[in-house]
């Protein structure tokens, strides 16, 4: 791990693609890999939002991931993921791909100072939504935060109080907008080399096949495997293993080309 952000903990967001309950499903599942994934290290897992989706799957959710190294093990996920499958959802048994965008910020250090003006960003308070299962409470102590010279929003309903609640909001807020300035200077870097169109926050990443035939493929790396549902069952370290090490080498590759 060579990024000083590998240390930190992780904010794992998921948010589904367009495609109503059969990407909130996808959004599900990959949310039940990540966090097995989570579990099977040891890391701390806190629920910081949980939004049900209509009839199945999750709209939105954010987990805050704590323990050795977890932004190092979880950055890879960043990115979207793609699912091929004959959906549950479709009586005719067709063929269905959906997307689903994992988000994945390392947390952001008390001594680094972000500046986020009052003027800048417009506050509310709502009543949290069930099913999250995991400690979501019922009071109108959720804050939802929007940042509105990026429109970034960020929302936190785990604590009982609002103050909690909105403390952890800015903290999330400070984690996007970090990533959004090393993005940047990331890309600044990138822009020096040749092929930077892939680093595009919406490239797909990994695509997920369960018919007519299985297959997972790193569309980075190109690691695959047939066993699916293992991976699925949060046995991540094949690719994670396989992403660090191909990350490792652009950013040799970048600094002998700007050396």
């Amino acid at each position: 791990f060579s990024d000083p952000r590998d240390s930190k903990p992780a904010i794992v967001s998921f948010h589904p693609g367009a495609g109503g309950t059969e990407s909130c499903d996808w959004a599900q599942m990959l949310y039940r890999m990540i966090t097995r994934y989570c579990e099977e290290k040891g890391f701390e897992i806190e629920v910081i939002d949980y939004q049900p989706g209509e009839e199945a799957g999750l709209k939105s959710a954010t987990l805050r991931v704590v323990g050795p190294y977890a932004y190092g093990w979880l950055k890879s996920e960043n990115g979207v993921h793609r699912l091929v499958r004959i959906s549950p959802f479709d009586s005719a048994k067709r063929r269905h791909t959906s997307f689903t965008a994992i988000e994945v910020l390392s947390e952001v250090d008390e001594d680094i100072k972000i500046d986020i003006k009052d003027e800048d960003i417009k506050m509310e308070a709502f009543r949290a939504s069930g099913a999250g299962g995991q400690k979501v409470n019922k009071t109108s102590s959720a804050v939802r935060i929007t940042h509105l010279p990026t429109g970034f929003v960020v929302t936190c309903q785990v604590e009982r109080s609002q103050h909690r609640n909105r403390a952890l909001a800015l903290q999330m807020l400070k984690a996007k907008l970090y990533d959004l300035e090393m993005r940047k200077k990331e890309a600044e870097i990138m822009a020096q080399r040749e092929g930077q169109t892939e680093v595009a926050w919406g490239s797909q990443i990994r695509s997920y096949i369960l018919q007519p035939y299985q297959l997972v493929k790193d569309h980075r790396t190109g690691v695959e495997t047939s066993n699916v549902q293992k991976v699925l069952d949060g046995d991540l370290d094949l690719f994670v293993e396989a992403y660090l090490k191909w990350s490792l080498e652009r950013k040799k590759v970048g600094s002998k080309n700007n050396g």
